[in-house]
């Protein structure tokens, strides 16, 4: 079974909650494209954002995806499952951080892979098996849905000839969320090109950390277009408006999910920041972008 079809049969509709704030809109005639934010943008998440390391106790989560990625149990003789995986994030986000990283991201597979390790789990030395216990236990802790009007929104923007591009959070499932919701159509057919895609899990670094977004700025720069000319929409201040601000993209906080809007009122590296844009709804981006 695909990751995208795993993903489709494990998930159950999610609609968002609203948040209460108002839509401020105007159309910005220089744009060239739209760049996204994934969890909490495009596609609702009941966590708020992609999990990793989630505070509750989730180790019978863990021994289902072990048993649904390879067939074979975890032994039962082994304990604390979901502190044995923080630990390793953890540690592993550490080694980044001595590398001089503010904020590290890590390669999910690596972390399964040692996990079953440390376990003398057989699947430790299957790659396949890892992704597919990875996707089982993320679809498990961290239910997803589309935005609504995510694919009319999509379908129009294309249409009209506009760039499509993502800067996000994310691990290598994430871009299977596509193809599973939106009959079977990867990012590629729903318009977005490959080199407007931005991932922290191939960056080894996460939001807010402005190294995401400088890497999409160079390649702008390359085919002499400029962050100004694009639109970043995600759902946090600090994690997204901040950052895309800095390096000169032009900005629309996405409130449409009470969720995973992140105001971060009491961080002070985002008192002054105000997105140029707040957006309730995907499909308000058409009155914006040209």
């Amino acid at each position: 079974m695909s990751h995208a079809s795993y993903i489709r049969d494990h998930s159950q509709l999610l609609e968002p909650i609203p948040t209460g704030l108002e839509p401020r809109l105007f159309a910005i005639p220089e744009l060239r494209g739209v760049i996204f934010d994934i969890y909490g943008t495009l596609i609702i998440s009941a966590a708020g954002d992609i999990s990793l390391a989630g505070a509750d106790d989730r180790d019978e989560a863990m021994r289902r995806a072990v048993v649904d990625g390879t067939g074979i149990p975890v032994p039962e003789t082994v304990t604390h499952l979901t502190e044995a995986y923080r630990t390793l994030i953890g540690e592993a986000q550490d080694r980044r951080r001595a590398e001089g990283i503010e904020f590290p991201e890590v390669e999910i597979r690596e972390i399964w892979r040692d996990l079953l390790t440390k376990w003398h789990h057989p699947g430790a030395s299957d790659t396949d098996a890892c992704e597919r216990i990875a996707v089982a236990y993320e679809v498990a802790v961290n239910p997803v849905w589309p935005m609504p009007g995510l694919a009319e929104t999509l379908a129009s923007l294309k249409a009209g000839e506009s760039f499509l591009g993502i800067i996000s959070n994310a691990q290598f499932y994430t871009p299977h969320l596509f193809p599973a919701f939106l009959g079977d159509r990867d990012l590629a057919a729903l318009g977005f090109d490959d080199w407007l895609q931005v991932y922290s899990y191939q960056q080894r670094e996460g939001k807010p950390s402005r190294r995401l977004y400088e890497v999409l700025a160079e390649r702008l720069n390359e085919r002499d277009l400029t962050p100004g000319e694009f639109l970043y929409v995600g759902n946090d201040r600090r994690n997204d408006i901040w950052p895309a601000q800095a390096v000169g993209f032009r900005t629309a906080l996405f409130a449409g999910d009470r969720r995973s809007l992140r105001l971060r009122e009491e961080d002070h590296r985002v008192t002054d920041v105000t997105a140029d844009l707040v957006v309730t709804d995907l499909r308000q981006l058409l009155e914006v972008v040209p």
